[in-house]
């Protein structure tokens, strides 16, 4: 389970964030999570729950995770496609020459404070 790590890793930037910015505690953090991250949200909110106890800035503060859809590019025909229905061949011309664009990705979006 990568998502503990994860969790940790956002915990320990929003603490150093908090801690720069004089910080008396998190309300609220909102996460842009990719569909084929390999994140599961459901074990990534149970994994942010029980670490965020152990954190001065976060213990009440609730978490949102956006989900941002896989999609990928192809560079022979330049159309892009939804990744998780069609994988790494394109739908529109057939090639493979494809990489993605966006949904593996795990970022900060937003971080609601009191000061």
């Amino acid at each position: 389970m990568h998502e503990l790590g994860i969790v940790v890793h956002v915990i320990e930037q929003v603490e150093k964030v908090a801690d720069e910015n004089n910080v008396d505690k998190v309300t609220k953090l909102t996460l842009e999570v990719g569909e084929v991250s390999s994140v599961v949200p459901e074990l990534f909110k149970d994994c942010f729950e029980w670490s965020k106890k152990k954190s001065e800035y976060l213990k009440d503060a609730e978490l949102e995770l956006v989900v941002l859809e896989g999609i990928s590019y192809c560079e022979d025909c330049g159309q892009t496609y939804k990744t998780t229905s069609y994988a790494k061949q394109c739908p529109h011309c057939g090639s493979n020459k494809t990489y993605l664009v966006t949904g593996n990705e795990v970022r900060i979006k937003d971080i609601e404070v009191l000061q």
